[in-house]
Parts: C-alpha cells; sequence; structure tokens
C-alpha cells in the first residue's frame, strides 16, 4: 500500500473520493462510469474498422455490458494501485462521448514514468479534439500524480498519432522493435517521450 507523500496529497486532490473533471480546449475528461455503457459502446462499434488496425485483437464480447461492467472494476482498482488512470473524453460543447485516453504503467521510485495511450472515434477524428485532451492531461501528470516524465508509443505508419504527440511536445526517442501486440501481431514502434521540465516551458 502506498503511503508515501503522494498517496497523502492524492487523497487531498480527491477528497471524499470525488473524482477529478479535467478541462483544456473543446473537451473535458473524466474516469468512466457504468452510465457511460450506452454511448460508449455505439462509439466504437461503429469506429470498429477505423480503430482495430491501431488497438490489440478485440474479445469476442468486446462490447458487451458484462465486458464493460468488468473494464470499469479494473480501472477503478489500478487507480486505487496507483497503477494505471482512464479517462473518457467528452466535447465540451454537448457532453458528446469521443473517445478515451489511458495513464498506464505508473512507475514510482526513481522512475517517476508513466505510459500514454489514447483513441476517438472515428467521426471526431482529426479535428484537433485528441490534442487538446492529451494537453489538457499533462498537468494531472506532472502536478497532481507528481511523475517525472511521461511515454507514448505509435506505430510507425500512424501519421496523424505522430504529428499529435510532436504538436503536444513529445520528442521522439527511438524505434521499439515488436514491442507491443496490435491487432494479433507484435509492431514495431516509434517511442516519444515527455519530461516535466519541457511540459512547463512548453
Amino acid at each position: 500500500m502506498n503511503t508515501g507523500p503522494m498517496a497523502f496529497m492524492r487523497g487531498l486532490t480527491f477528497p471524499g473520493g470525488q473524482q477529478p473533471v479535467i478541462r483544456g480546449g473543446d473537451v473535458y475528461m473524466r474516469y468512466p462510469r457504468m452510465a457511460d455503457y450506452l454511448h460508449w459502446s455505439r462509439l466504437r462499434g461503429e469506429s470498429r474498422a477505423f480503430l482495430t488496425p491501431w488497438e490489440p485483437s478485440w474479445a469476442t464480447d468486446e462490447l458487451t455490458k458484462g465486458a464493460f461492467r468488468r473494464r470499469i472494476k479494473r480501472y477503478q482498482k489500478e487507480a486505487r494501485l496507483d497503477s494505471a488512470y482512464a479517462f473518457f473524453v467528452f466535447r465540451g460543447e454537448d457532453d458528446a462521448l469521443m473517445g478515451g485516453c489511458t495513464l498506464s504503467n505508473v512507475r514510482r521510485g526513481v522512475t517517476q514514468c508513466c505510459a500514454l495511450g489514447y483513441w476517438i472515434g472515428e467521426r471526431f477524428a482529426r479535428q484537433g479534439y485528441m490534442y487538446d485532451a492529451v494537453k489538457a492531461l499533462l498537468p494531472f501528470v506532472f502536478s497532481t500524480l507528481g511523475l517525472h516524465r511521461v511515454e507514448a508509443a505509435c506505430l510507425p505508419s500512424n501519421e496523424p498519432s505522430k504529428s499529435l504527440l510532436q504538436k503536444a511536445g513529445f520528442r521522439q526517442e527511438g524505434l521499439a522493435r515488436r514491442y507491443l501486440q496490435i491487432n494479433g501481431e507484435w509492431r514495431d514502434h516509434v517511442l516519444f517521450a515527455l519530461l516535466e521540465d519541457e511540459a512547463r516551458v512548453g
């Protein structure tokens, strides 16, 4: 159990178990809830062909309510353990669910780092929404969680994602061979990272 200063700070950040709402640009983000299931399943379902080339293989029950409930429970457990934080991204003007961002593999000790992942529904893609979400999430990474570094990885062919990360201030650091299993295959990934002092300067 984490009882150090960061755990105390997070207790102050989320008084009474209240969940953070992060706002920036034309979007806001909050933790996923069971009440989001219908909008989430519709968005993911209609965007399946758009998303699957960039994601791990979908389970056979991927879009079922039971699978979503297990997903929510996993998100809640990971946040309690300070190992990952999942957010859904909404459009500010009409509260439309557009996608999600996840801060996973949180490492403490001498590392103080996490990995950023994100997805967006096809009808909301390439309109600047995910850039707004990533930029808005950085103060949560560096100030609220107190991390030093955030990493991200994308397929070499994913030009929109590479462009988004570079625009948000991330620097390309190298290529990881057969890094992640995407759509059933081990694929090379381009590695990016952003440091806390770089984000503050930016």
